[in-house]
């Protein structure tokens, strides 16, 4: 008989490496982090004028200040640096650069960017830039927002600037960060900025997003470099259905035709799908609202496909009179995020919550990951957000011990590990967030980051979770445990 001989720590080193190369990051978006919100020629954005409306944000919070990243990048890049991230991915603020949202930049605004990606550079740290986080000029939603289709074409031109201004610094850039939030959270459930709730409009704002991606695309690839990557970040949410019935097989599918395949249709395989169409017909004509050429502008190739991903979605068939369950995690809203799909029914996946009351389930991105690697083998995917709120707080010895977000972390980054080793090409891992910062509708209550945040005086304390997913970085390998 053969003895079995130990595993080596090697053997177990190996088990639970990435691939060499593996990009590890972290990511934080312009409103929530950067503050200075009327420094150097920057104009409102939806967010400054939905954060300052009574009653829209948690406690009267506002992105004012936020993190006051403006003017702290620089101690920011070196926590990232001591941190050992190989990339950071921020998002421009749109009306930072371009205030009316047309017309000649401002080059002061300009000019932070410069100055942020030269620090990143300098650091050894590859900057990653996302045109889009949400925050519209509030000029061009006074002039229709993304239900109307000009915004499309303004935010073509605003990618233009951006490339040209960027384009020597910059390698690797996102055109659009979780469109179905713009959407259907923006002009659908009203939860987000601008605060609408139409369904016709969100669909029209889908649809214009899609425009704008595809233009925006066109429009880098014309002043990039050719070595440049161009990607689209998509928050696909991961469907479920309850039950075997028929009837919550259905309710998933409609979920997923307006959760996701409103996005991956267009834009992974040249159309809106059939029963998506369907589904919406009476509420928006989908022959007035698709132009001629615009199938084949929002089908541009991409580089690669950003997945974020945070807890799976379970729905069931809903009763339309009924008082339906919204653990949607989308936020409390009397007007639904999903057309078409009002009377579906939500549900907790388990009792593991986040602060966020999110379930926590790894295997929703080990499910993620390899479905859209057996639908679309040729597209590399980049998870670009990942992460979770828990109750941080400082001890009386001025820590930040956070051990359920490293056991997120460790759960999630071992899905990713796995779907890696069963074929799916995924280049890098995205942290969300560096810092704690303004989390939309529900202010400073929720904390996201590997670093704390002391709002009152800006003093940042790296969490336990930081060390932690430092020493994953430098090993390119989970830890044999949680712990």
């Amino acid at each position: 008989m053969t003895a079995v001989r130990p595993e080596t720590t090697a053997q177990r080193v190996s088990d639970t490496a990435f691939p060499p190369g593996f990009v590890w990051g972290a990511a934080t978006a312009a409103y929530q982090v950067e503050g200075a919100a009327a420094a150097d020629g920057r104009t409102p954005s939806i967010w400054d004028t939905f954060s300052h409306t009574p009653g829209k944000v948690l406690n009267g919070d506002t992105g004012d200040i936020a993190a006051d990243h403006y003017h702290r990048y620089r101690d920011d890049v070196a926590l990232m640096k001591d941190l050992g991230l190989k990339s950071y991915r921020f998002s421009v603020s749109w009306s930072r650069v371009q205030p009316t949202g047309r017309g000649p930049a401002v080059q002061r605004g300009l000019d932070f960017y410069r100055r942020l990606t030269d620090e990143l550079l300098g650091a050894g740290i590859t900057p990653v830039a996302t045109l889009y986080h949400w925050d519209l000029p509030q000029e061009l939603e006074d002039s229709g927002g993304w239900p109307q289709r000009d915004t499309a074409y303004r935010f073509a031109e605003y990618a233009d600037i951006m490339g040209r201004a960027l384009g020597d610094r910059v390698g690797v850039w996102t055109t659009l960060n979780e469109p179905w939030c713009s959407a259907f959270l923006g002009y659908g459930s009203g939860v987000h900025a601008p605060g609408r709730t139409d369904p016709a409009a969100a669909l029209r704002a889908a649809h214009h997003l899609n425009l704008g991606h595809g233009l925006a695309v066109g429009a880098l690839r014309s002043v990039l470099p050719n070595s440049a990557q161009i990607s689209l970040t998509l928050n696909l949410h991961q469907v479920n259905p309850l039950t075997d019935a028929p009837a919550d097989a259905e309710a998933a599918r409609r979920i997923d035709a307006v959760g996701n395949r409103v996005f991956t249709g267009p834009v992974l395989d040249g159309d809106y799908p059939e029963d998506l169409r369907a589904d919406t017909a009476h509420i928006v004509d989908w022959g007035e609202l698709v132009h001629d050429g615009d199938l084949a502008e929002i089908s541009r190739p991409i580089d690669v496909l950003g997945v974020n991903y945070y807890s799976p979605t379970v729905v069931s068939q809903g009763d339309k009179s009924a008082d339906n369950a919204r653990n949607d995690g989308h936020g409390a809203s009397e007007h639904s995020p999903w057309p078409g799909a009002e009377d579906v029914s939500f549900h907790l996946a388990n009792d593991r919550v986040t602060a966020m009351n999110w379930s926590i389930e790894p295997q929703g991105l080990y499910r993620l990951l390899t479905d859209l690697a057996a639908s679309h083998p040729e597209l590399p995917l980049m998870v670009t957000e990942n992460g979770a709120a828990f109750d941080d707080y400082i001890s009386p010895e001025g820590v930040v011990n956070d051990p359920q977000r490293i056991a997120y972390l460790h759960g999630h980054l071992d899905a990713v590990r796995r779907a890696i080793a069963d074929g799916a090409d995924v280049r890098g891992y995205f942290l969300w967030s560096l810092m704690d910062n303004f989390e939309w509708s529900y202010g400073y209550s929720k904390r996201f980051g590997t670093i704390y945040v002391d709002y009152s005086t800006q003093r940042r304390i790296p969490k336990a979770s930081s060390g932690w997913y430092a020493d994953v970085i430098k090993r390119n390998a989970l830890p044999d445990s949680e712990d």
